[in-house]
């Protein structure tokens, strides 16, 4: 929490200095383009990022509006181009890796359920 430089507040709350109300409030506290939100989020884009890529995008798109209406009648009409990157969509690598860890938990979780059924002796006591 380099926000709180030169305090640290997590050595503060285990020491006792602080309650764990005030470090919450702290946490809450940290800036929306930091570390941590950053981490939440997935990516590094702030708000203006996204406006940015919207405004690019539509810029895109008017210019394609205006060669078409002043092209050439014999001319091919240009399709829109593609839309800028966002880090919001998840790639499909990711994707599928995140199906192959939840159908293992879900095998395992089956697994484990066949055991505790067969030989109780067995079963992982939780």
């Amino acid at each position: 929490m380099h926000h709180y430089s030169p305090r640290d507040p997590i050595a503060e709350f285990w020491r006792g200095d602080i309650s764990l109300r005030q470090l919450r409030v702290m946490v809450e506290g940290l800036p929306p383009d930091g570390a941590l939100a950053r981490t939440l989020a997935g990516h590094h884009w702030q708000h203006r990022d996204f406006m940015l890529a919207d405004l690019l995008d539509e810029i895109a798109r008017q210019r394609i509006d205006f060669a078409n209406a002043n092209r050439d009648e014999k001319a091919a009409v240009r399709p829109y181009p593609d839309p800028v990157w966002r880090p919001e969509k998840p790639s499909a690598k990711r994707k599928r890796k995140k199906k192959a860890r939840k159908e293992a938990a879900e095998a395992r979780a089956g697994y484990l359920r066949i055991v505790a059924i067969a030989t109780p002796e067995y079963a992982e006591k939780g």
